[in-house]
């Protein structure tokens, strides 16, 4: 079996203006990385379109809405103080959330035994009625609902290594049995959420605050609490929400991860989770800023979904 690598052209049209840490360049230098690899092993997908009916189930029919009539004919609109969108985001925030969904089919279908999805904008951070952090629609979690709606799956993970809590996710699961969101981040640091006493209605919330400085040791340690959650909850199928701005070289925060970390990272949750959902595994981008270290971890990340095979 092999690995997707899902992906679009229409990231290249998500304008965010000159020195925006979010830019085209991410997924330039993710897909030109894997070119240069040229692993046989790897099925290149581009995003499907997909039925609105699963985006409708994530966010707020008015928040889409808006989203739809503030995409601009020209120039920059800021959907807060740091999301920004021009003319061409229409076409990179559909193709992002299809992305997952191309990504969730192909594992069902039996195309690729596992995927990443190399895709912009993020879409951690926004939540079910508001756009925030770089993010407008939440990807990862239009995924969860895709896999519990069509696929009638009824335990889902959803696993987020980024550096920045993933806010948006928490605030759509947060009362849902169904999904289970863990999440490892820099604490107290952007959004100012994700507190260990955040854990969901059903328990069915894990966050795990990290101080700056941070280690590889230490948080490798830490992450044996993630797997430890994984099999106590026993998901049918896991999403990765795969942030690389925890290693060291990142701008944007100060935990220090190196590239073999993301190997080490993917590679201990797929043996532990293997025996529940059978390798069944979707990953998604979501930050990491620094070209080079982006490149590096993503290829690692994607190293152990391939071995994995």
């Amino acid at each position: 079996m092999k690995t997707g690598l899902v992906t679009s052209d229409t990231y290249k049209s998500h304008d965010t203006g000159n020195g925006h840490p979010e830019k085209i360049d991410r997924v330039t230098a993710i897909i030109d990385n894997f070119k240069k690899v040229d692993n046989k092993n790897i099925i290149w997908k581009k995003s499907n379109n997909f039925d609105e009916f699963y985006l409708n189930k994530t966010h707020s029919i008015d928040y889409i809405n808006y989203v739809k009539q503030t995409f601009p004919k020209k120039g920059l609109v800021f959907l807060d103080g740091d999301t920004i969108v021009s003319p061409g985001s229409k076409s990179a925030t559909k193709d992002a959330v299809g992305s997952i969904i191309t990504a969730i089919d192909g594992v069902q279908n039996k195309e690729f035994k596992n995927a990443f999805c190399a895709v912009r904008p993020p879409g951690h951070h926004a939540e079910k009625d508001k756009a925030m952090g770089f993010c407008i629609y939440n990807n990862v979690a239009v995924g969860a609902n895709y896999l519990i709606e069509k696929y009638r799956y009824n335990k889902v993970a959803i696993i987020d290594f980024d550096v920045h809590h993933g806010n948006g996710t928490q605030d759509i699961f947060y009362d849902n049995k169904k999904v289970l969101y863990i999440s490892t981040h820099q604490y107290p640091y952007y959004p100012g959420t994700g507190s260990n006493k955040e854990t969901g209605k059903f328990n069915n919330v894990l966050n795990i605050p990290l101080n700056a400085g941070t280690t590889s040791e230490e948080y490798l340690n830490a992450y044996e609490n993630v797997l430890t959650k994984i099999k106590q909850f026993k998901p049918e199928f896991l999403l990765f929400s795969a942030g690389f701005d925890a290693h060291i070289d990142d701008p944007l925060a100060q935990i220090r991860l190196g590239t073999e970390d993301f190997y080490k990272i993917t590679k201990r949750t797929l043996e532990y989770s293997k025996s529940f959902c059978n390798g069944k595994v979707v990953s998604i981008l979501e930050g990491g800023y620094d070209l080079k270290a982006l490149q590096s971890s993503s290829q690692r990340h994607v190293d152990a979904l391939l071995e994995f095979n």
